[in-house]
């Protein structure tokens, strides 16, 4: 090695050596006095969770908000009648039986729930407000599949069937 390449090579090596020094001495300069800097992660919620504690008005408000902010989009009932009802693990809750509006003028889904890939299911209504969707299934947003298990058997005679012809807005969703 040249005398020229030996003292290049000194020089670099005493700089890693300097530069560890300082990074170790401004490590423990930090450890005494607190962190400098504090990165954090943002823990985003899933859609719409989060709600089962407010009172039945407030949660239908919030429910039509988020609804809202989903971009409802107009589609035929007669559209929506068989499609696949999935949760957020894209496991088969039921098929879509009937779209119906309740007596106090609110839009459900009839879903043929069932725990067994919607095989054998029972009726269960579902508000409009909490599916969305997404190609030719609908999504289960803001409603658990635990809601489906412990959600009563739908056998409400003041509702009406809408029309297959009629339009309604949904909500899209994104998986």
């Amino acid at each position: 090695m040249t005398k020229r390449r030996l003292q290049i090579s000194s020089l670099a090596a005493a700089g890693v050596v300097a530069a560890l020094a300082i990074s170790a001495s401004a490590l423990a300069e930090r450890m005494e006095t607190g962190p400098g800097i504090v990165l954090a992660q943002a823990m985003v919620p899933p859609t719409g969770m989060g709600e089962e504690d407010k009172a039945m008005a407030a949660k239908h408000m919030a429910e039509v908000e988020r609804m809202q902010r989903r971009f409802p989009q107009p589609v035929r009932v007669g559209d929506l009648i068989g499609l696949p009802v999935i949760d957020l693990n894209a496991s088969t809750l039921g098929y879509v039986d009937n779209v119906v509006r309740t007596a106090q003028g609110q839009i459900e889904i009839v879903v043929s729930y069932s725990r067994w890939w919607g095989w054998f299911g029972r009726p269960v209504a579902v508000p409009i407000e909490v599916v969305g969707i997404e190609g030719r299934h609908l999504v289960s947003l803001d409603m658990p599949p635990s809601a489906y298990v412990n959600a009563p058997s739908w056998c409400d005679s003041a509702a009406k069937p809408l029309p297959v012809d009629a339009m309604i807005r949904i909500a899209l969703a994104r998986s």
